[in-house]
């Protein structure tokens, strides 16, 4: 399993928590797994309701800091993206393009008319 190693990470005094609170059944993770068309095991939709009930657990943990003076953030890093100058690199080519056309007409793709 990735991510934090619940067992040592202090931090976290999650697991009892989860255990005590289950905020996931095993019927709503049944009901995800057959949306997605997943067939899981007994142990593994077990598995996956308490990471799921820890997950959430952490969550309420983190609703419980005060973040009224915390501006809000939309962006990690540096602000923007790098830009380039918007240049043709490739001049249109109209023989090119249309050379493997299996019909052309005056330049243009032929296609069979679809609409009467």
């Amino acid at each position: 399993m990735y991510g934090p190693d619940m067992e040592r990470a202090e931090c976290y005094h999650l697991r009892a928590t989860a255990m005590a609170q289950t905020k996931i059944t095993l019927e709503q993770v049944r009901h995800v797994a057959r949306l997605a068309r997943l067939e899981w095991s007994s142990e593994q939709e077990e598995r996956l309701r308490a990471d799921m009930d820890e997950m959430l657990a952490y969550v309420d943990k983190l609703n419980e800091l005060d973040t009224k003076d915390v501006a809000p953030t939309t962006q990690v890093g540096e602000a923007g993206m790098p830009m380039r100058d918007d240049e043709v690199t490739n001049r249109a080519a109209a023989d090119a393009m249309l050379a493997n056309a299996p019909s052309r007409e005056r330049g243009y793709f032929k296609v069979p008319k679809i609409i009467e």
